[in-house]
């Protein structure tokens, strides 16, 4: 659990990969992340501390905190690139591996 998470430190290696979110279920999009993040939060005791989050984990977080920032993954494509539908993504999914990233 993260309370009042903020992230303080990313990495500038990204990976790109397909993520999809419930807010648009039925299309996937390629999206950069940092490859580590660090994000200070707030235990449940009320402490300060910092996690560090990896390569799937990383994303996942960077994705959530998104969300706290009003922000969904589609602002974080690059220029030019559009959601596909799901259905075509089931064509070209793979399970993510570490460090491969999609040809785009």
């Amino acid at each position: 659990m993260l309370l009042n998470p903020r992230i303080v430190n990313a990495t500038t290696e990204t990976d790109e990969q397909y993520e999809g979110c419930l807010s648009f279920f039925d299309v996937r999009g390629i999206v950069a992340r940092p490859l580590v993040l660090e994000v200070e939060h707030t235990t449940l005791d009320g402490q300060q501390k910092i996690t560090r989050f990896d390569h799937g984990l990383a994303r996942l977080v960077a994705h959530e905190l998104d969300h706290l920032d009003g922000r969904l993954y589609t602002s974080r494509m690059r220029d030019g690139l559009q959601p596909i539908p799901v259905e075509e993504y089931r064509g070209i999914g793979q399970p993510w591996v570490r460090g491969r990233r999609p040809a785009t």
